[in-house]
């Protein structure tokens, strides 16, 4: 699939070239794959969370706290940090994800008017099973490339998200 996707990409620059040969398509060639993939691996990625009764962006609140330590909790402002995401999203998703039982909200103790999220014990267990099954698909996408070459493109890839 990624050829096809990849020769498409290069059909484009092809056309851009006999249409436009003065501009320059060749930035395609990286940004128009890269969304494509992003559409691809999305898809791919989403699967196990899905099955566990998950809605788009719950599963990296659950990430956010384990990865926070024990007792696996924060404020919903250090989770909408964490995860980049409104204060008004993370509600939307601490809601369903109390409601399954994976997170508790209490009154945080420092501030009265805010909220602690915390990890149930399932919620835990959930989220270490889903982090595995996350990570073996991941590497799975990535098979193709050699350690040499995924290193390369973890270079890469950071030196373009410097601000």
């Amino acid at each position: 699939m990624q050829g096809m996707e990849s020769d498409a990409v290069a059909h484009m620059i092809d056309q851009w070239k006999r249409e436009r040969p003065d501009l320059d398509a060749s930035p395609m060639l990286v940004v128009g794959r890269m969304f494509r993939l992003v559409g691809q691996w999305d898809r791919r990625l989403r699967g196990p969370f899905a099955d566990a009764g998950l809605g788009n962006g719950d599963f990296d609140v659950l990430a956010a706290l384990r990865r926070a330590g024990a007792p696996y909790a924060l404020s919903a402002g250090e989770l909408s940090r964490e995860v980049l995401v409104t204060t008004g999203a993370i509600t939307k998703r601490v809601d369903r994800l109390e409601a399954s039982g994976l997170v508790t909200r209490s009154v945080a103790e420092e501030d009265s008017r805010g909220r602690t999220i915390a990890l149930t014990k399932a919620g835990v267990r959930l989220t270490d099973a889903l982090m595995e099954a996350h990570l073996a698909n991941q590497r799975e996408l990535l098979a193709g490339l050699s350690s040499a070459q995924r290193a390369a493109l973890a270079g890469l890839l950071a030196k373009l998200a410097e601000d």
